[in-house]
């Protein structure tokens, strides 16, 4: 029967402490949510605020003196007292014509338009600005909406006529050839081919917007109905046989269909831009390359002095003197932020040096272990700081990560960074003799006579990541800009 008992047990542990949570919470935020972050103490800690940049006193300044005084002031009159100058400014919001307005109005024309950026909009209101001013009355407009409802991103319509006419028979009677010939007019709309139900028909919703006498528009119609299978397999000689089509016009009847978009609606996405904000600007200087926090990313805070002094001068204020602590601790957790993520930077920068100087075919391989131990920190503190932060430099402006890459033994023993070796083959291939463009088991031979053995599947892998096409496909393109 076991009997309690007490033991005395040294060990070590580490504690998360509030302190260190917010620490790394503070490390992984990407600017703008940091700056978030900041805003959102600022607003609600009153031990915090903002350090404001120096500003110029103007009048301070020496100011010329006016002409007749100084020495001459008892020339005027005796008196050493400046004369009061008043200056008469006109309110420009007060209306400097006629009550009506006239004056104004003239001003007013002579101002350049300004027009809003439409460019968030996305496909569906773009089609609903586009029928709420068509000549259609609002009945077929409401049809029109559920038409648009109905259409998926790509411009394609998901639902049958039938289908739509029923889920609005509900609040109106609406017949399946009502919402047909509402389609129809839909499909008039801007982008050109949007309210299609198969590819088919999207395509040839565009070509029918060309001129009747475009060379080969007719023979595209017919191979968009019936043969658009054929033309993705790119059975050039099979198709023509099987349309009875010359060479000539079975080219560009080809060419108009490549010309169009099979998906319409993918230029209406609606994705706002997103801004970067770079966390650090890399810069070359007569002693190297120099690395400096971004002073614009994350507002400078201090402690208020005023209440600091009051809490120290007083035993109450429990409140004040946790956000005191807390206002402490934030601008510290910023320190440790800047602090590490400057000295990760730095040793990013040291050891891709040769990319900043000379391109992606210069980049040196390097993994997280690298930098975590030149910098004496764990490999996941190091994926923190390196997610989602962004570094300028005079090659353009990269995320951390983009710095870091697999590698590839040398035949000198060397290894070489994955994306040195997808830009060589990138520049093998745009120098490569269009006529006979290179296989990748070539590439792959090029690359080993350049001392980096790479089997051809990773060729391919590379190839196929860089957006390139494959030999065979190149060749062909080759060849239809030359018949072109």
């Amino acid at each position: 029967m076991l009997k309690p008992a007490l033991q005395l047990k040294l060990g070590q542990q580490l504690t998360m402490t509030p302190q260190l949570q917010q620490a790394i919470r503070l490390l992984q935020l990407p600017v703008l949510e940091l700056q978030a972050q900041v805003q959102e103490a600022l607003e609600s800690n009153v031990m915090l605020e903002a350090e404001e940049e120096e500003q110029i006193d103007l009048g301070s300044l020496e100011q010329p003196a006016p002409q007749g005084e100084g020495e001459d002031g008892d020339e005027r009159g005796g008196s050493d007292e400046a004369d009061e100058v008043v200056v008469e400014m006109e309110d420009p919001w007060a209306d400097s014509a006629t009550p009506s307005g006239e004056g104004r109005a003239q001003e007013d024309d002579d101002r350049p338009l300004e027009f809003a950026d439409e460019r968030g909009r996305d496909l569906h209101q773009h089609l609903t600005w586009q029928l709420e001013v068509s000549p259609l009355d609002p009945r077929q407009v409401w049809i029109g909406e559920a038409i648009i409802d109905a259409l998926n991103d790509d411009g394609y319509l998901t639902e049958s006529a039938a289908d739509i006419a029923r889920s609005l028979s509900a609040d109106l009677p609406v017949s399946e050839q009502d919402v047909e010939e509402v389609l129809a007019f839909v499909q008039t709309l801007d982008p050109t081919g949007v309210g299609a139900r198969t590819a088919a028909e999207c395509i040839c919703l565009q070509l029918a917007q060309l001129e009747p006498a475009t060379p080969g528009r007719d023979l595209a119609l017919a191979i968009a109905r019936d043969h658009l299978q054929a033309v993705a397999d790119r059975d050039t000689e099979a198709l023509r046989r099987r349309v009875g089509a010359d060479e000539d016009t079975m080219l560009a009847a080809l060419a108009l269909i490549r010309g169009c978009n099979p998906r319409p609606g993918s230029a209406f996405e609606g994705v706002q831009p997103e801004y970067v904000v770079p966390d650090v600007f890399v810069r070359r200087t007569d002693h190297g390359w120099s690395v400096e926090i971004n002073p614009g990313s994350v507002p400078r805070l201090k402690v208020n002095q005023g209440y600091a002094n009051l809490v120290a001068r007083s035993a109450d204020y429990a409140t004040l003197r946790a956000q005191l602590q807390e206002a402490r601790w934030l601008i510290r957790s910023l320190e440790i932020r800047n602090e590490t993520l400057l000295k990760v930077a730095r040793t990013i920068v040291q050891r891709q040096a040769a990319f900043l100087e000379h391109g992606e075919e210069s980049m040196q391989p390097m993994i997280l272990r690298d930098v975590a131990e030149a910098v004496s920190m764990h490999e996941s503190t190091i994926s923190r700081v390196t997610t989602g932060k962004y570094m300028h430099t005079p090659r353009g402006i990269f995320e951390f990560r983009y710095f870091f890459s697999s590698h590839v033994s040398g035949a000198d023993g060397e290894d070489v960074s994955s994306v040195a070796i997808r830009a060589r083959i990138r520049k093998l291939i745009a120098d490569e003799d269009p006529g006979k463009p290179l296989s990748d088991a070539q590439l792959a031979d090029v690359l080993a006579g350049e001392g980096v053995r790479v089997a051809r599947r990773t060729v391919a892998k590379y190839r196929e990541a860089l957006g390139l096409a494959s030999s065979s496909e190149r060749r062909q393109q080759a060849a239809a800009r030359a018949r072109a």
